[in-house]
């Protein structure tokens, strides 16, 4: 179920031209907090605003609410954070 649920996330990202698309899968066991982490990129704040907004309303269709939500006002680096999985997307200048 969770793969499901981070594949609908990274087809937001693609949906929305997200750059640098990467998914880490974190070790069981390791004292990892969650399972996946999905990262990519906007090229400016607008976008990254607007692939953070894709992201909740493609997982809020699929009955998913992040339990967090940090940096959307600034929107360099938004973090979603939905327990199983955490959805990092970076603006250009913050990822480098």
């Amino acid at each position: 179920m969770i793969k499901l649920q981070v594949s609908e996330a990274i087809r937001a990202c693609l949906d929305k031209k997200a750059e640098e698309i990467a998914i880490l899968e974190l070790e069981k066991g390791s004292g990892a907090f969650t399972d996946y982490f999905v990262v990519c990129s906007g090229t400016n704040p607008r976008q990254v605003q607007a692939i953070s907004d894709e992201v909740e309303l493609r997982l809020k269709r699929a009955g998913l609410r992040p339990t967090h939500i940090e940096g959307y006002r600034q929107a360099e680096w938004v973090l979603l954070d939905y327990v199983d999985f955490v959805v990092h997307i970076f603006s250009e200048k913050a990822r480098k």
